[in-house]
């Protein structure tokens, strides 16, 4: 089974009292942070992980709660606020000998991204998110009956035990359906790969679940107090998402732009796992962001 990254090294670093990611390391060069979506783990990056290693150290870590990272329980709202799992990044980094880093995020890791990029303005020197808008504004967005697409920010939002216990008792089903509803046809996500999603995914619902409940609470405070104070993202930002404003009926790039003065904004046609399902066109769109 496909469960590392080949031509790798893998390590298990210690970044905040008790917390430990698992992450793949890989090339030399400029750093780059990948960082893996839901229901997925750092495996999904392998296509563009391997390509940008021919210039780059690549750095894919899982996030704390998912894969084989530490799954602490969540004590309080901040566990798995984006702010603490962005910190988890920063501190990753500067254990292997990095203070500062492109950043790259897709879907949950892109909002760790966004959180890092607004936190850590000196150390991340590049930011790309892919497929999401900020956490404030996925919920200002998602109205009437078009915020059934979003079912799982809703259920997952709602207070523990009632969605740890209906996902636990059901997990395969449960993250099976964004894995088939959301790529695009088998090919992207082979049957190796997708085993792993679930089983990684089955074993870590408590935290996949406080991860979601942050967003739905404490992320919006920090997102919110950052907009009251008119705090930007500084560094060029690149981000790479599916026509969701056409969906939704908002403009995407101008949700973007309000947080990214230097914004390059790309649509894309390769679904919500672009990275696996169109690996050459999103390792493109990265470089000419890290050539910026």
């Amino acid at each position: 089974m496909s469960t590392t990254i080949d031509n790798f090294r893998y390590e298990w670093i210690e970044v905040a009292d008790g917390v430990h990611l698992n992450v793949a390391v890989g090339g030399t060069g400029s750093p780059v942070v990948l960082l893996h979506g839901f229901p997925e783990t750092h495996l999904m990056w392998r296509h563009v992980a391997a390509a940008l290693a021919e210039n780059h150290t690549v750095i894919c870590p899982d996030l704390r709660g998912y894969g084989a990272s530490s799954k602490p329980p969540a004590s309080d709202a901040a566990t798995y606020a984006k702010r603490t799992m962005a910190d988890d990044i920063v501190a990753l980094a500067a254990q292997l000998g990095f203070e500062r880093f492109a950043l790259v995020g897709h879907d949950r890791g892109a909002l760790v991204a966004f959180r890092a990029g607004l936190d850590h303005p000196d150390v991340i020197t590049h930011l790309a998110c892919l497929d999401v808008v900020p956490t404030l504004d996925t919920w200002k967005v998602l109205n009437g009956v078009s915020a059934a697409v979003a079912f799982h920010l809703y259920l997952m939002a709602q207070p523990p035990n009632l969605p740890e216990t209906m996902i636990s008792n059901s997990a395969d089903a449960f993250f099976g359906y964004f894995l088939d509803a959301w790529g695009t046809g088998p090919a992207s996500i082979p049957a190796d790969v997708r085993a792993e999603y679930l089983r990684a995914s089955a074993a870590a619902v408590p935290s996949i679940v406080a991860d979601y409940r942050a967003s739905a609470g404490i992320d919006i405070d920090h997102d919110q107090a950052d907009l009251d104070a008119g705090r930007r993202l500084t560094m060029p930002v690149t981000v790479i998402q599916q026509d969701w404003g056409a969906q939704l009926g908002y403009d995407a790039s101008a949700v973007w732009r309000a947080w990214a003065p230097d914004l390059d904004h790309h649509l894309v046609t390769a679904g919500h796992f672009m990275a696996e399902s169109a690996p050459k066109e999103i390792t493109g769109l990265l470089r000419e962001l890290l050539a910026r």
